[in-house]
């Protein structure tokens, strides 16, 4: 895994993650794009929000938004699969073509730096608790909103922010 050390960033665009297929898949590349960054797993109660993911990514796609699918296993083990099992599933299940990292740790002292980052920025209150957990990176590398996972993608508040960010 690459990755940006979380302490001293100015934005999203200091870090990196590595692409599920492999290689780097440098924060940076989205430059200029707003992007919602999602923990996901396969086993999961709210793993049917892939479903809104998926539509909100092809709707405002052509407008300059990314959803960021991020695999963990953090919570109840439910992503326990090797990355070709998550890009399997992803696409025979859900159509998922949006980009998907490798696993990766997004709670505590060993959390891919993003996370540590944004935890840092937004308050603890804004950590992941769960899968699902999104948080919204506005055109400039800057966090624009978090929310948890009861709330799903295709809610107003998530809709609305996303707009605002859009321009």
């Amino acid at each position: 895994m690459t990755a940006t050390p979380a302490l001293g960033a100015e934005d999203a665009y200091a870090f990196s993650f590595e692409a599920i297929e492999g290689g780097a898949l440098p924060f940076a590349s989205f430059r200029g794009r707003a992007v919602l960054v999602v923990n996901v797993a396969s086993f999961c109660g709210y793993t049917p929000q892939y479903r809104a993911l998926q539509a909100l990514h092809d709707r405002l796609e052509p407008r300059g938004f990314t959803v960021l699918g991020v695999p963990s296993n953090d919570f109840g083990a439910q992503e326990p699969g090797t990355e070709a099992d998550i890009k399997a599933f992803c696409e025979a299940e859900y159509g998922i073509d949006f980009p998907l990292t490798s696993k990766v740790t997004v709670r505590g002292a060993g959390a891919h730096p993003f996370y540590q980052w944004a935890a840092r920025e937004l308050g603890a209150a804004a950590a992941p608790r769960w899968n699902f957990h999104k948080y919204l990176v506005d055109r400039t590398g800057r966090l624009a909103a978090w929310f948890p996972t009861t709330v799903t993608p295709d809610d107003a508040r998530v809709l609305a922010a996303i707009e605002k960010v859009l321009g």
